[in-house]
């Protein structure tokens, strides 16, 4: 069966850790997927990322994958519509046929959506899918056939809840057949909520609200994620049970890094 280290860890059920990339180019993308083998999953994201999904994420994508042939890190894409929306069919479409190896919707807050976003990943009969792009299979380094057979087992669907309204649904939605991963936005969550954003954990009622997500997510037989920024966030998350868990984001990375180094080498940091 076709596979990617995202799905191996969640077939191992061990917490799939991973990377936000928000900026575009094949160099900054395969430098970020090749920084530590760890990394099961790299996320493109064309919601609040700068990535747009013509022409720069195919060549996101296959930077990703080129890295290390045997186990690069799964290229996921978020795309730029919500749920709420009406464009996210086509750009399901557009982020699969370059290759991604599952996608991400924002605010998705009804169990009809939910269902629309699962038959779009997928092809028939289980799905709606068409297929025609003559680069896909290559992507994934099968046949066209084995493509084909294997697509649908292999691409992973995850729907963002952070809304008032996915929240009050969040057990329709974890119901839905072919929706695999139940992905929590703990920023927007929490600004619907009337809380104030995580700084740089949530506010404990919001802390509530997103174990109880968990929760239904993972009775369901789903997997459930979370977006951190830092590792020793993700770690505790792990610590609690989660499938999949953001560590930083390209940005935040080099960010970081750059006033560490600064300040080594000012005398006003610690010496590495």
């Amino acid at each position: 069966m076709t596979t990617h280290p995202l799905l191996t860890a969640f077939r191992a059920n061990t917490p799939a850790f991973g990377v936000w990339l928000t900026s575009p180019g094949f160099l900054h993308a395969r430098t970020v997927a090749q920084a530590s083998p760890k990394c099961s999953w790299v996320c493109i994201d064309g919601e609040h990322g700068q990535t747009s999904l013509h022409p720069t994420l195919a060549e996101s994508v296959s930077a990703i994958h080129g890295v290390r042939p045997s186990d690069a890190p799964s290229a996921l894409v978020r795309i730029p519509a919500t749920g709420v929306s009406s464009s996210t069919s086509w750009q399901i479409k557009h982020a699969l046929d370059a290759g991604a190896r599952g996608i991400l919707v924002p605010m998705v807050s009804t169990p009809a959506k939910a269902a629309e976003i699962a038959a779009d990943s997928r092809f028939p009969p289980v799905g709606r899918r068409g297929f025609g792009s003559p680069f896909t299979h290559g992507t994934w380094g099968v046949s066209v056939a084995e493509y084909l057979t294997t697509a649908n087992d292999a691409v992973v669907v995850m729907v963002q809840i952070e809304t008032k309204e996915g929240l009050d649904n969040v057990k329709e939605i974890a119901a839905v057949d072919g929706v695999d991963v139940l992905f929590i936005g703990p920023y927007d969550l929490s600004i619907c909520l009337g809380y104030p954003a995580p700084s740089p954990d949530p506010h404990p009622e919001v802390e509530k609200v997103i174990q109880h997500i968990r929760q239904v997510a993972q009775q369901a037989g789903k997997k459930c994620a979370m977006y951190c920024t830092s590792g020793a966030q993700a770690a505790r998350r792990a610590a609690e049970g989660f499938d999949m868990i953001s560590v930083t984001s390209d940005v935040g990375a080099m960010s970081s890094a750059i006033l560490e180094q600064l300040a080594v080498a000012s005398g006003t940091g610690t010496k590495l």
